[in-house]
Protein backbone atom coordinates (compact mmCIF):
# COMPACT_ATOMS: atom_id res chain seq x y z
CA UNK A 1 0.00 0.00 0.00
CA UNK A 2 0.57 3.71 -0.41
CA UNK A 3 1.63 5.68 2.82
CA UNK A 4 2.96 8.86 3.98
CA UNK A 5 6.36 7.49 5.60
CA UNK A 6 9.06 9.58 8.16
CA UNK A 7 12.69 8.30 9.16
CA UNK A 8 14.09 11.69 10.43
CA UNK A 9 12.88 14.71 12.11
CA UNK A 10 13.16 17.62 9.78
CA UNK A 11 10.76 19.92 7.36
CA UNK A 12 8.11 18.26 5.09
CA UNK A 13 10.78 17.55 2.56
CA UNK A 14 11.74 14.39 5.13
CA UNK A 15 8.16 13.01 4.39
CA UNK A 16 8.30 10.25 1.45
CA UNK A 17 5.01 9.00 -0.25
CA UNK A 18 6.05 5.09 -0.65
CA UNK A 19 5.29 1.36 -0.79
CA UNK A 20 4.84 -0.64 2.74
CA UNK A 21 2.89 -3.48 3.88
CA UNK A 22 -0.37 -3.30 4.13
CA UNK A 23 -1.29 -3.92 8.09
CA UNK A 24 -3.27 -7.22 9.31
CA UNK A 25 -5.67 -6.84 11.90
CA UNK A 26 -5.15 -9.24 14.89
CA UNK A 27 -7.39 -9.32 18.58
CA UNK A 28 -9.63 -6.39 18.73
CA UNK A 29 -7.96 -4.32 15.68
CA UNK A 30 -9.99 -3.40 12.66
CA UNK A 31 -8.14 -3.12 8.97
CA UNK A 32 -9.89 0.67 7.57
CA UNK A 33 -9.54 1.19 4.13
CA UNK A 34 -8.81 4.93 4.68
CA UNK A 35 -10.82 7.38 2.62
CA UNK A 36 -9.98 10.54 3.87
CA UNK A 37 -7.52 11.60 6.63
CA UNK A 38 -6.82 15.33 8.85
CA UNK A 39 -4.05 16.69 9.67
CA UNK A 40 -3.54 18.48 13.18
CA UNK A 41 -1.08 20.49 15.15
CA UNK A 42 0.25 17.39 16.49
CA UNK A 43 1.39 16.54 13.18
CA UNK A 44 3.60 19.10 12.97
CA UNK A 45 5.72 18.81 15.96
CA UNK A 46 6.19 15.13 15.50
CA UNK A 47 7.52 16.03 11.57
CA UNK A 48 10.17 18.84 13.61
CA UNK A 49 10.76 16.52 16.79
CA UNK A 50 9.53 19.78 18.58
CA UNK A 51 9.35 20.35 21.77
CA UNK A 52 11.74 18.29 22.22
CA UNK A 53 11.33 17.53 26.06
CA UNK A 54 8.55 15.40 24.35
CA UNK A 55 10.92 13.15 22.17
CA UNK A 56 11.01 10.71 25.47
CA UNK A 57 6.86 10.42 24.85
CA UNK A 58 5.17 7.53 22.86
CA UNK A 59 4.90 9.62 19.60
CA UNK A 60 8.55 11.01 19.43
CA UNK A 61 11.96 9.31 19.85
CA UNK A 62 15.09 10.91 20.64
CA UNK A 63 16.42 10.73 16.66
CA UNK A 64 12.88 9.67 14.87
CA UNK A 65 9.40 9.10 15.02
CA UNK A 66 8.43 5.68 17.48
CA UNK A 67 5.86 5.23 14.48
CA UNK A 68 7.36 5.79 10.89
CA UNK A 69 3.89 6.45 8.94
CA UNK A 70 2.23 10.28 9.93
CA UNK A 71 -1.46 10.55 10.73
CA UNK A 72 -3.64 9.82 13.07
CA UNK A 73 -7.32 10.90 12.82
CA UNK A 74 -8.88 9.02 10.03
CA UNK A 75 -12.59 8.08 8.17
CA UNK A 76 -13.42 5.38 5.41
CA UNK A 77 -14.88 1.78 5.19
CA UNK A 78 -14.14 -1.70 7.47
CA UNK A 79 -11.89 -3.67 5.21
CA UNK A 80 -11.13 -7.19 7.42
CA UNK A 81 -11.58 -7.44 11.63
CA UNK A 82 -9.26 -8.90 13.95
CA UNK A 83 -10.60 -12.71 15.94
CA UNK A 84 -12.20 -10.50 18.55
CA UNK A 85 -14.35 -7.60 16.73
CA UNK A 86 -17.55 -7.82 17.94
CA UNK A 87 -18.95 -4.13 16.88
CA UNK A 88 -17.61 -4.03 13.35
CA UNK A 89 -17.83 -6.02 9.97
CA UNK A 90 -16.33 -5.34 6.01
CA UNK A 91 -18.43 -2.51 4.74
CA UNK A 92 -19.09 -0.45 8.10
CA UNK A 93 -18.03 3.07 7.26
CA UNK A 94 -16.30 4.22 10.25
CA UNK A 95 -14.04 7.55 11.58
CA UNK A 96 -11.60 7.36 14.56
CA UNK A 97 -8.11 7.96 15.42
CA UNK A 98 -4.42 5.47 15.10
CA UNK A 99 -1.68 6.21 14.26
CA UNK A 100 -0.98 5.86 10.44
CA UNK A 101 -3.74 7.42 9.46
CA UNK A 102 -2.10 8.71 6.12
CA UNK A 103 -2.25 5.78 4.63
CA UNK A 104 -4.14 3.73 1.95
CA UNK A 105 -4.94 1.56 5.18
CA UNK A 106 -4.56 1.62 8.81
CA UNK A 107 -5.40 -0.96 11.77
CA UNK A 108 -7.39 0.47 14.39
CA UNK A 109 -8.18 -0.56 17.94
CA UNK A 110 -12.16 -1.46 18.17
CA UNK A 111 -12.51 0.86 21.06
CA UNK A 112 -10.71 4.02 19.21
CA UNK A 113 -13.70 4.05 16.19
CA UNK A 114 -16.61 4.61 15.55
CA UNK A 115 -19.57 4.53 13.02
CA UNK A 116 -19.67 7.53 10.95
CA UNK A 117 -21.97 9.97 11.08
CA UNK A 118 -24.33 9.50 8.54
CA UNK A 119 -25.01 12.60 7.09
CA UNK A 120 -21.10 13.73 6.72
CA UNK A 121 -19.02 13.34 3.90
CA UNK A 122 -15.09 10.71 4.61
CA UNK A 123 -13.88 14.30 4.71
CA UNK A 124 -15.67 15.92 7.10
CA UNK A 125 -15.53 12.68 8.99
CA UNK A 126 -12.22 12.63 9.18
CA UNK A 127 -11.52 15.96 10.25
CA UNK A 128 -13.43 15.10 13.75
CA UNK A 129 -11.33 12.89 15.99
CA UNK A 130 -8.95 14.40 17.92
CA UNK A 131 -9.83 18.40 17.39
CA UNK A 132 -13.90 17.67 17.93
CA UNK A 133 -12.53 14.98 20.90
CA UNK A 134 -10.17 17.73 22.36
CA UNK A 135 -13.03 20.57 22.02
CA UNK A 136 -15.67 18.03 24.08
CA UNK A 137 -13.66 17.76 26.39
CA UNK A 138 -12.59 20.76 27.27
CA UNK A 139 -16.42 22.69 27.09
CA UNK A 140 -18.28 19.23 28.63
CA UNK A 141 -15.42 17.62 31.31
CA UNK A 142 -13.50 20.37 31.72
CA UNK A 143 -15.36 23.91 31.97
CA UNK A 144 -18.18 21.79 32.76
CA UNK A 145 -20.47 24.90 30.70
CA UNK A 146 -23.65 25.77 31.77
CA UNK A 147 -26.32 27.67 29.98
CA UNK A 148 -25.93 31.06 29.85
CA UNK A 149 -22.54 31.16 30.57
CA UNK A 150 -19.74 33.67 28.65
CA UNK A 151 -16.96 32.29 27.15
CA UNK A 152 -13.93 33.20 25.37
CA UNK A 153 -12.10 31.04 22.81
CA UNK A 154 -8.91 32.32 21.74
CA UNK A 155 -7.98 30.94 18.68
CA UNK A 156 -11.58 30.21 17.30
CA UNK A 157 -10.50 30.21 13.60
CA UNK A 158 -8.85 26.65 13.94
CA UNK A 159 -9.40 22.93 14.01
CA UNK A 160 -10.04 22.73 17.71
CA UNK A 161 -11.58 26.44 17.92
CA UNK A 162 -14.00 25.97 15.23
CA UNK A 163 -15.58 22.53 17.21
CA UNK A 164 -15.38 24.55 20.45
CA UNK A 165 -17.45 27.24 19.01
CA UNK A 166 -20.33 25.10 18.25
CA UNK A 167 -20.08 22.62 20.98
CA UNK A 168 -20.30 25.60 23.68
CA UNK A 169 -23.34 26.86 21.72
CA UNK A 170 -24.46 23.33 21.76
CA UNK A 171 -24.55 23.45 25.47
CA UNK A 172 -25.95 27.14 25.76
CA UNK A 173 -23.27 29.28 26.61
CA UNK A 174 -22.89 32.80 25.22
CA UNK A 175 -19.38 32.71 22.52
CA UNK A 176 -16.71 34.82 22.05
CA UNK A 177 -14.44 34.10 19.84
CA UNK A 178 -10.74 35.91 19.18
CA UNK A 179 -9.33 35.46 15.80
CA UNK A 180 -8.02 37.43 13.37
CA UNK A 181 -10.28 39.80 10.53
CA UNK A 182 -10.12 37.66 7.51
CA UNK A 183 -11.72 34.63 9.78
CA UNK A 184 -14.65 36.44 11.65
CA UNK A 185 -16.96 35.53 8.66
CA UNK A 186 -16.09 32.13 9.38
CA UNK A 187 -16.25 31.61 13.31
CA UNK A 188 -19.59 33.62 13.01
CA UNK A 189 -20.91 30.97 10.61
CA UNK A 190 -20.02 28.56 13.08
CA UNK A 191 -22.04 30.00 15.79
CA UNK A 192 -20.05 32.56 17.44
CA UNK A 193 -22.16 35.34 19.15
CA UNK A 194 -19.64 37.90 19.37
CA UNK A 195 -16.11 38.14 17.78
CA UNK A 196 -13.36 39.78 18.40
CA UNK A 197 -10.30 40.88 15.71
CA UNK A 198 -7.24 40.38 18.09
CA UNK A 199 -5.62 42.51 14.97
CA UNK A 200 -7.09 45.48 16.25
CA UNK A 201 -8.40 44.74 19.61
CA UNK A 202 -6.74 43.37 22.50
CA UNK A 203 -8.97 41.38 24.72
CA UNK A 204 -6.48 41.45 27.57
CA UNK A 205 -6.76 45.28 28.09
CA UNK A 206 -10.71 45.13 27.73
CA UNK A 207 -12.58 46.19 30.95
CA UNK A 208 -14.77 42.42 29.74
CA UNK A 209 -14.95 39.16 32.51
CA UNK A 210 -15.75 35.99 31.37
CA UNK A 211 -16.36 33.25 33.14
CA UNK A 212 -14.30 30.18 31.00
CA UNK A 213 -11.11 31.24 28.55
CA UNK A 214 -9.99 28.55 26.82
CA UNK A 215 -6.83 29.16 24.97
CA UNK A 216 -5.96 27.11 22.05
CA UNK A 217 -2.65 29.51 20.76
CA UNK A 218 -0.24 29.36 23.50
CA UNK A 219 0.09 33.30 22.51
CA UNK A 220 -0.50 35.41 25.32
CA UNK A 221 0.83 35.35 28.83
CA UNK A 222 -0.61 33.56 31.65
CA UNK A 223 -1.65 36.87 33.49
CA UNK A 224 -2.86 38.32 30.75
CA UNK A 225 -5.44 35.40 30.34
CA UNK A 226 -6.27 35.00 34.17
CA UNK A 227 -6.96 39.17 33.91
CA UNK A 228 -9.88 38.53 32.25
CA UNK A 229 -11.62 35.76 33.95
CA UNK A 230 -14.61 36.98 36.67
CA UNK A 231 -13.84 35.75 40.27
CA UNK A 232 -14.01 31.88 40.56
CA UNK A 233 -13.59 31.72 36.67
CA UNK A 234 -11.50 29.02 35.27
CA UNK A 235 -8.57 28.89 32.23
CA UNK A 236 -8.62 26.19 30.47
CA UNK A 237 -4.89 25.62 28.51
CA UNK A 238 -4.82 23.69 25.89
CA UNK A 239 -1.48 22.37 23.44
CA UNK A 240 -1.12 22.90 19.70
CA UNK A 241 0.52 26.53 19.62
CA UNK A 242 2.60 28.60 16.86
CA UNK A 243 5.50 27.10 15.55
CA UNK A 244 8.87 29.27 16.08
CA UNK A 245 11.31 26.76 15.72
CA UNK A 246 12.52 24.42 17.80
CA UNK A 247 12.74 24.98 21.39
CA UNK A 248 12.64 22.83 24.79
CA UNK A 249 9.58 23.22 26.21
CA UNK A 250 7.52 24.84 23.09
CA UNK A 251 3.51 25.80 23.86
CA UNK A 252 4.06 22.94 26.81
CA UNK A 253 6.07 26.30 28.69
CA UNK A 254 2.74 28.06 28.91
CA UNK A 255 0.93 24.69 29.62
CA UNK A 256 3.56 24.38 32.45
CA UNK A 257 3.59 27.71 34.18
CA UNK A 258 0.00 27.30 34.83
CA UNK A 259 -0.26 23.81 36.43
CA UNK A 260 2.65 25.41 38.86
CA UNK A 261 0.74 28.52 39.34
CA UNK A 262 -2.78 27.22 39.70
CA UNK A 263 -2.48 25.68 43.59
CA UNK A 264 -1.77 29.60 44.29
CA UNK A 265 -4.01 31.99 42.51
CA UNK A 266 -8.12 32.73 42.73
CA UNK A 267 -8.73 31.80 39.49
CA UNK A 268 -8.32 27.89 38.53
CA UNK A 269 -6.05 27.18 35.75
CA UNK A 270 -6.45 23.56 34.09
CA UNK A 271 -4.30 21.99 31.66
CA UNK A 272 -6.27 20.10 29.31
CA UNK A 273 -5.20 16.67 28.58
CA UNK A 274 -7.49 14.18 26.02
CA UNK A 275 -7.82 10.74 26.04
CA UNK A 276 -9.12 9.02 22.24
CA UNK A 277 -12.64 7.50 23.50
CA UNK A 278 -15.03 5.67 21.40
CA UNK A 279 -17.80 7.10 23.76
CA UNK A 280 -16.77 11.01 22.66
CA UNK A 281 -16.50 9.54 19.13
CA UNK A 282 -20.48 8.35 19.86
CA UNK A 283 -21.31 11.31 21.29
CA UNK A 284 -19.94 13.77 18.39
CA UNK A 285 -21.64 11.44 16.16
CA UNK A 286 -24.62 12.45 17.85
CA UNK A 287 -23.88 16.04 18.04
CA UNK A 288 -23.43 16.15 13.99
CA UNK A 289 -26.29 13.76 13.00
CA UNK A 290 -28.10 16.20 14.70
CA UNK A 291 -27.03 19.12 12.82
CA UNK A 292 -25.26 20.74 15.45
CA UNK A 293 -21.82 20.16 14.47
CA UNK A 294 -20.57 20.61 11.10
CA UNK A 295 -16.76 20.10 10.42
CA UNK A 296 -15.50 23.13 8.26
CA UNK A 297 -12.62 22.51 5.93
CA UNK A 298 -10.42 25.03 4.96
CA UNK A 299 -8.32 22.51 1.56
CA UNK A 300 -7.60 18.83 0.89
CA UNK A 301 -4.64 17.52 -0.69
CA UNK A 302 -4.39 14.06 -2.49
CA UNK A 303 -2.60 11.72 -0.28
CA UNK A 304 0.61 12.00 -2.34
CA UNK A 305 0.81 15.88 -1.60
CA UNK A 306 0.60 15.20 1.59
CA UNK A 307 3.93 17.56 2.21
CA UNK A 308 2.24 20.31 0.60
CA UNK A 309 -0.68 20.09 3.19
CA UNK A 310 2.10 20.25 5.98
CA UNK A 311 3.80 23.12 4.55
CA UNK A 312 0.58 25.02 4.90
CA UNK A 313 -0.48 24.27 7.59
CA UNK A 314 3.17 25.35 9.20
CA UNK A 315 2.43 28.39 7.56
CA UNK A 316 -0.09 29.61 10.29
CA UNK A 317 -2.23 30.49 7.07
CA UNK A 318 -4.35 27.40 7.64
CA UNK A 319 -7.89 28.14 8.93
CA UNK A 320 -10.32 24.95 10.71
CA UNK A 321 -9.15 21.67 9.22
CA UNK A 322 -7.12 20.56 6.34
CA UNK A 323 -7.60 17.08 5.07
CA UNK A 324 -6.33 14.96 2.23
CA UNK A 325 -8.06 12.29 0.19
CA UNK A 326 -7.15 8.77 -0.40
Amino acid sequence: MKAIVQNRYGSPDVLRFADVDTPRPVGDQVLVRVRAAALNARDWHVLRGDPYIARPSADLGWRRPNERIRGTDFAGTVEAVGPAVTRFQPGDEVYGDAPGAFAEYVCAPEHRIERKPANLTFEQAAAMPLAANTALTGIRDVAKLQPGQEILVNGASGGVGTFAVQLAKAYGANVIGVCSWRNLELVRSAGADELIDYTTTDFAREDRRYDVVLDLVGNRSLSDLRRVLKPGGLLVLSGGGVYKGGSLLGPMGLMMRGTLLSPFVGRRIVLLTVKASQQNLATLREFAEAGKLVPIIDRTYPLAATADAMRYLKGEHARAKVVVTV
